[in-house]
């Protein structure tokens, strides 16, 4: 039979049979289950005692652990919306970067297509394009600098034009560079004719008055009295420097001179000379026998 040793005091022990230990654990067991079903007391006091203790932490806990995932989803949201900015000023700058080029592309289409028109409107002359690189200081330009020279087949004295028509004339030729005097210039003076009546004047430039932006001319000739304010102007068959038929501009002002012979006034040139930027120059000059 089956004995169980219990521990003693020193080296003793105390030994009971195995059935009897068998069956006090059952008894122990057996009034256990009988207190946890019948004892409702207990078990509402148990569950009391564990709601008030359990709850309250448990509803911190709760709270706690919401506002930690709400700081990690705020986080993730942050640091979503950086990148997202980042990728949308990205975009910005080259979209930016886009219209400026279209702009310029734009920009450099009209002038080429105005040079383009203006080629047309002087088929009979042949020419080659060039590109304003530098200027002497002031608001106009009055004398700059272009990209062409005697490389190009560019010689001094060759007509200027852009626009709607005459810009000026070279006066000095390097090898791939050429100064261009325009007919603003205080020293240009040029002879023209008034394109309906074929009367011919003297232009002549004048910077302080193209701050107006007109330029003045003189000894007109006009005993019939034809010639009236909007009057084309362009450059005559007698100009010793410039090719016939080139238009400067339009008559804006005119009176008779003090010898009631001759007539003077202003003139609006075609060009546009506070913005040029590029022009084209007619590879011929004007076959003459002596200066302007």
């Amino acid at each position: 039979m089956m004995q169980t040793e219990l521990p003693v005091k020193g080296e003793e022990r105390l030994k009971i049979p195995g059935k009897y230990l068998l069956f006090l654990l059952t008894l122990v067991c057996a009034g256990l289950m009988i207190v946890t079903f019948r004892s409702s007391f207990l078990s509402a006091a148990f569950r009391t005692a564990g709601s008030f203790l359990v709850t309250p932490f448990q509803k911190g806990l709760n709270t706690v652990s919401v506002w930690i995932s709400d700081q990690l989803d705020r986080l993730d949201d942050i640091e979503r919306l950086q990148e997202e900015n980042r990728l949308l000023q990205e975009q910005v700058q080259n979209l930016t970067t886009d219209i400026t080029n279209l702009q310029q592309d734009r920009y450099e289409l009209e002038q080429l297509r105005t040079l383009y028109a203006l080629d047309a409107q002087y088929e009979q002359y042949n020419k080659t394009g060039a590109r304003i690189i530098a200027k002497d200081a002031g608001n106009w330009f009055h004398s700059f600098i272009i990209n062409k020279g005697s490389q190009d087949g560019i010689l001094v004295d060759m007509n200027v034009i852009s626009g709607a028509g005459l810009v000026g004339r070279v006066v000095e030729c390097g090898t791939n560079w050429s100064r261009v005097q325009s007919v603003i210039s205080d020293n240009a003076s040029i002879s023209g004719m008034v394109l309906s009546t074929a009367d011919n004047l003297i232009v002549d430039g004048d910077l302080e008055l193209y701050e107006q932006g007109l330029i003045r001319f003189s000894k007109l000739v006009d005993n019939a009295g034809k010639v009236k304010i909007g009057e084309k102007i362009v450059t005559s068959n007698v100009s010793d420097k410039y090719l016939p038929g080139i238009l400067i501009g339009y008559i804006t002002e005119i009176g008779d001179d003090a010898n009631n012979l001759t007539k003077s006034g202003t003139l609006t040139p075609v060009v546009d000379f506070e913005h040029l930027e590029t022009v084209l120059v007619i590879l011929e000059r004007k076959q003459s026998g002596g200066d302007e």
